[in-house]
């Protein structure tokens, strides 16, 4: 099927990869000019603008936008519905609120345009093992994409959760429960690092845990290959950043009256990174570099 692309970024590309290794005809545009013409390497058809980039597409049109939440997507957003045609839709990948979906989605119909949202997890490794995908709106519609969705995900992982909205408020939470997941085991780790006593070689816990244990995850993965290059991540800064979806999760939590003290708690501790250095936010910090190739401070920086 024809699909378009904004926003080629760590994700964004590896899903225009994925989608031409799946033999979809994708055309993709990128602010900055090399990622585009990477892929137009491999087989993308780059765009030198959103007018372009719409103009190369078949009717009716599917345009992924993947770009950081907030004021660049709505522009983005903005910007495409001069350009369309009633019947097209637009997707939204990225880490939107579930809220803004909600009014997009009824600002877009005004026009005669169909709007899904898309949670995506899978980070940098999505490429190679596909995305976990979570998508929100009407059924038929997003079953006329379902083609593009099953390229992204390995198999079993794409689910239609709902109406508009309901795919970043799955993604949502997912990252709020990965926010106490991730924090449970950098405690776990400043723990049995504090016991001197004993002499625990981290690295050769963290890779017994990988075999038939409960606490078994990728994200202890992430951990074991962290204490292998680095046992004591002296090269590491304690500081932790957040994406903004543990605080929705809270809020959506207050807001339901549900009591959700572990991912409460794990954010506050991201704030508390900030502040003094510790090993179990140098864990954290890992684990987020290496499932999504976040930045990460090192010890000869500000």
């Amino acid at each position: 099927m024809d699909i378009g692309i904004i926003g080629l970024g760590r994700m964004g590309a590896g899903m225009a990869e994925r989608w031409v290794r799946a033999g979809h005809r994708v055309v993709g545009y990128n602010r900055s000019r090399g990622p585009v013409e990477e892929l137009a390497a491999k087989g993308m058809l780059p765009a030198n603008s959103v007018a372009e980039l719409v103009g190369k597409l078949q009717t009716p049109r599917a345009i992924w936008v993947m770009l950081p939440a907030g004021e660049v997507t709505e522009r983005t957003i903005a910007a495409l519905i001069p350009l369309v045609a009633p019947g097209d839709t637009i997707i939204d990948a990225g880490n939107t609120n579930f809220h803004d979906d909600q009014r997009r989605a009824a600002m877009l119909a005004e026009h005669g345009l169909n709007y899904l949202d898309q949670g995506t997890s899978g980070g940098v490794w999505g490429l190679e093992n596909g995305y976990c995908l979570m998508v929100g709106g009407p059924r038929e519609q997003v079953a006329r994409l379902e083609p593009a969705f099953l390229s992204l995900a390995p198999e079993g992982g794409y689910v239609h959760c709902g109406p508009v909205g309901s795919g970043h408020f799955v993604k949502m939470v997912h990252n709020g429960i990965e926010y106490g997941m991730m924090q449970a085991y950098a405690e776990g780790f400043e723990i049995m690092r504090a016991k001197q006593d004993f002499g625990l070689d981290l690295h050769a816990i963290a890779e017994a845990w990988r075999y038939g244990s409960v606490v078994r995850s990728w994200l202890l993965d992430l951990t074991e290959e962290a204490l292998r290059k680095d046992p004591d991540l002296t090269k590491l800064k304690g500081y932790v950043e957040d994406s903004g979806e543990g605080r929705w999760t809270i809020q959506a939590a207050i807001d339901l009256d549900v009591p959700a003290p572990v991912i409460t708690l794990s954010l506050f501790e991201r704030f508390h990174s900030r502040r003094p250095d510790s090993f179990a936010a140098k864990i954290l910090a890992a684990m987020r570099k290496g499932f999504g190739g976040h930045s990460v401070r090192m010890k000869d920086e500000g």
